[in-house]
């Protein structure tokens, strides 16, 4: 058997663990933690960014690699003995748009190595049981795909009311007890089960404070986007899809990215059933809703005569979802950058500028050109072209401020920095994603 899901790229091993998992989804799995071998150890490093953050030990990527197979080794007689401990975890905080922080943890070199061996062999068992609604940090998958599936509701006429849901803290928030025991539902391997627990009951060092949570997992772990699936694979995608589906009156649908996920319901009566319905899910599994980022809106175009007044918008993955009008004068669903991303993008630019403003014009324009591309590639989706010349726009205006600071003698004048942009030019904005019509 090789068609299993994720099966490109697979060890010999590993493709027989997910062909097995694919031909009996409701058993049981044995033997599988000497799985985490040398091997598997050695691929997981071979993964981890060379620039990546440090843990608490200060052990860079490229360190850890200096005596690779030494220390691979002594990890692995480490593991099988069962006198492996993760380290404790790392705290930072990144800023939000809505000007809070983002908890993220960020674990020991080491510790990422065993976290991404894990989620190997995770993945393997867990792709063959994962959802079609389900796209976020799945192989092959991606948040336009996700984008994509909406479009598709739209168009079978199923997205006439939308359930926009925000889960707070989800990663923070979620029940260790009760993932071990849906982990237990797939995997009866008990060493394997207490490894993972290792990489769950970790202390967090925030500071100078140390803590050891009872909840939760944290947020930029290696492991944790694989555990956060598997959870509300659980608490949300099954019970979505097999429970509540099959008893609504009209057509629905379900596009969830990570802990980021709407439902679209083609009737009011359904919607309103089903968010009653979802509080309740939620809380039994020690999540919450947030109360102002969980609404009911009526997504119709702004003609329609159900549709009321005004066209709604609702957030998702980065994305500004709207409707909008073809050239041909049709109604469809268009995506622009969310406001408070492309003024994100904006503020970075122009620290970016600010700090590097005495570096050489030609590594400047390195840096720049970088930060244009990776977000073309992600917001250049079709329709959203003029969001991202605005911020070609204001990318170039903060790049002239800041080399018009360099010196209070020579002024950038805008001729001047003209004649240095035809020779130093940026990249244009381009459409490099098609969400419609491709």
């Amino acid at each position: 058997m090789t068609d299993a899901k994720t099966s490109g790229g697979m060890s010999p091993q590993l493709l027989k663990v997910a062909e097995r998992a694919q031909r009996h989804p409701d058993q049981r799995l044995l033997a599988l933690a000497h799985l985490i071998d040398e091997a598997a150890l050695t691929r997981a490093y071979g993964r981890l960014r060379k620039a990546a953050a440090v843990g608490v030990d200060g052990v860079t990527v490229e360190a850890y690699g200096a005596r690779l197979e030494e220390k691979v080794r002594a990890l692995r007689e480490r593991l099988k003995a069962g006198q492996y401990r993760h380290q404790p975890i790392r705290r930072v905080h990144i800023p939000k748009d809505d000007g809070r922080t983002r908890p993220i943890g960020i674990s020991t070199t080491e510790d990422k190595v065993v976290q991404g061996a894990l989620r190997e062999v995770l993945e393997a068992i867990y792709e063959q049981d994962f959802l079609d609604c389900s796209y976020g940090f799945r192989p092959g998958r991606s948040a336009h795909d996700a984008i994509r599936a909406f479009h598709r509701v739209v168009a079978q006429g199923a997205a006439h009311y939308i359930l926009e849901a925000d889960i707070v803290s989800f990663f923070d928030s979620l029940d260790r007890k009760r993932l071990l025991e849906m982990l237990r539902d797939r995997i009866a391997d008990e060493s394997l089960l207490r490894l993972i627990g290792k990489c769950l009951h970790v202390g967090v060092l925030d500071g100078e404070e140390y803590a050891e949570p009872e909840v939760g997992t944290a947020q930029g772990s290696g492991l944790s986007p694989m555990l956060g699936n598997i959870y509300l694979h659980h608490v949300l995608d099954v019970w979505f899809e097999r429970e509540v589906r099959p008893k609504l009156r009209g057509g629905s649908a379900l596009v969830r990215f990570a802990d980021d996920f709407v439902i679209a319901f083609e009737t009011e009566e359904d919607a309103v059933a089903v968010m009653a319905q979802l509080r309740q899910r939620m809380g039994a599994y020690g999540l919450t809703l947030h109360p102002a980022k969980t609404r009911l809106l009526r997504f119709r175009p702004p003609t329609d005569p159900a549709g009321g007044k005004g066209s709604a918008t609702f957030d998702f993955l980065g994305f500004t979802l709207h409707w909008q009008r073809t050239r041909r004068g049709k109604w469809r669903v268009g995506c622009r950058t969310r406001r408070a991303r492309l003024q994100r993008a904006i503020h970075r630019a122009a620290e970016w500028c600010r700090r590097h403003r005495h570096d050489p014009v030609k590594e400047q324009r390195v840096g720049l050109s970088r930060k244009l591309v990776g977000h073309y590639h992600y917001f250049g989706v079709n329709g959203n072209l003029p969001a991202l010349r605005g911020l070609y726009f204001q990318v170039v205006r903060l790049w002239r401020k800041w080399l018009d600071r360099r010196s209070q003698n020579a002024r950038m004048t805008w001729k001047r920095f003209t004649e240095l942009l035809r020779a130093n030019p940026l990249p244009q904005p381009r459409i490099t994603v098609r969400i419609w019509g491709a």
